[in-house]
């Protein structure tokens, strides 16, 4: 069997973020994110989970992994690695964890272009990107702005939540507009409901549009490192949960998915 590539990059992971941060800082700085992402969830849209090195390291290396973990259960729960493109494109990427946990379940090999503002993920997704062996471009651009245009496979996890009305609205124009040309779609989100208030009209949307919304919850074992990361800080990752917003590719011929 081969080696998990996930367990070879959780290792450098963890050799890169921990040469300067001890194990207690990490925790401390677990705690404060979990808190931000729980109870200040207006300041991650704005980079505060990216503030001060303690919590760089909190999400990449905890977070981070979670996410991956997730995502993956994800793809291989909807049978999306069957889906055969050169490209994948990640709208706000952060550090790279969902396209690359997408890419590494495709047979092919396809290019990522992770689109992303803050400088300090851009330059972690590439370094991901890289311990994967991922072909790759990461650039700088906002979501206010951008268009999606014609690509295999578009990807949003933990992004959507945390744009403006404004952003989020034309973002699903952008989505089911890509969609129609025969892109796989695949939006991610925390399962919280109190979190999204949108997430009801975009199932809908989906739904509409020949896609399928779930929720997910997988019991999946962690690895020693993160386990005990989770216990430290008073958590609990034991089942990951999720939900889903998923279009396959060229969903006039669904048969194949």
């Amino acid at each position: 069997m081969m080696p998990d590539p996930f367990l070879r990059w959780l290792g450098a992971l963890e050799e890169r973020h921990f040469a300067a941060l001890n194990f207690q800082e990490v925790r401390r700085a677990v705690q404060a994110l979990s808190a931000l992402y729980v109870e200040r969830r207006n300041r991650i849209g704005e980079g505060g989970a990216f503030e001060g090195a303690g919590k760089r390291a909190a999400f990449a290396t905890y977070f981070a992994p979670l996410h991956f973990l997730l995502v993956r259960e994800i793809v291989r729960a909807l049978d999306a690695a069957k889906v055969s493109t050169s490209d994948v494109l990640d709208l706000g990427c952060g550090t790279g964890i969902a396209s690359a946990a997408w890419a590494l379940e495709m047979n092919t090999q396809p290019r990522i272009t992770g689109i992303d503002r803050n400088s300090w993920a851009m330059r972690e997704a590439k370094w991901t990107y890289g311990v994967f062996n991922l072909r790759c471009a990461v650039r700088p651009d906002d979501l206010a702005t951008f268009k999606i245009g014609k690509t295999g496979a578009v990807i949003a996890a933990f992004t959507i939540n945390e744009l403006s009305d404004e952003m989020r609205t034309r973002m699903l124009r952008e989505m089911l507009s890509a969609a129609r040309q025969g892109s796989a779609v695949l939006v991610i989100e925390p399962i919280a409901r109190s979190v999204a208030s949108w997430w009801p009209h975009w199932a809908r949307e989906w739904n509409a549009a020949g896609g399928r919304e779930d929720e997910w919850r997988f019991r999946v074992p962690l690895p020693e490192s993160l386990a005990l990361m989770d216990k430290a800080a008073g958590l609990d990752h034991r089942e990951l949960t999720g939900r889903s917003l998923w279009i396959p590719p060229n969903k006039s011929d669904r048969s194949r998915f």
